[in-house]
């Protein structure tokens, strides 16, 4: 049987695409979409991608209408919060060590849901 690779994309709708785009590449260093087919997209480092509907009723998203949310996976956790929150970026982060790592949620300009996860095998300080 034939599979997908991974994810090539998350494409969503936003209010302001390109002030979002900027807002993701200077909080997060997910580069905008390349301006010409010479220019390399943003490229993620090889690791577990986990894909899982929720029930519609969830409240795990943030608000009740949104319809989904990004997991980006980090390195050190407590340092990614600490960057946003000098960037003046409200981070959540979960005080429950799970046995696949830590978790951290925060909400984009548009009040889109962000996870951040440290996986327990990354190698950075867990509390």
């Amino acid at each position: 049987m034939e599979r997908v690779d991974g994810i090539g994309g998350l494409f969503f709708r936003a209010k302001d695409p390109e002030a979002l785009a900027r807002w993701y590449e200077t909080h997060l260093g997910v580069s905008p979409v390349p301006k010409s087919y010479e220019d390399s997209p943003w490229r993620q480092e090889a690791g577990p991608t986990v894909f899982a509907p929720f029930p519609a009723d969830t409240d795990y998203f943030g608000r009740p209408g949104q319809q989904w949310m990004v997991n980006f996976r980090v390195r050190d956790l407590d340092a990614m919060a600490a960057q946003l929150r000098a960037a003046g970026v409200e981070v959540d982060i979960d005080a429950t060590a799970y046995p696949n790592g830590r978790f951290a949620h925060l909400d984009d300009p548009e009040g889109n849901r962000i996870e951040l996860w440290q996986p327990a095998d990354s190698g950075a300080a867990g509390r």
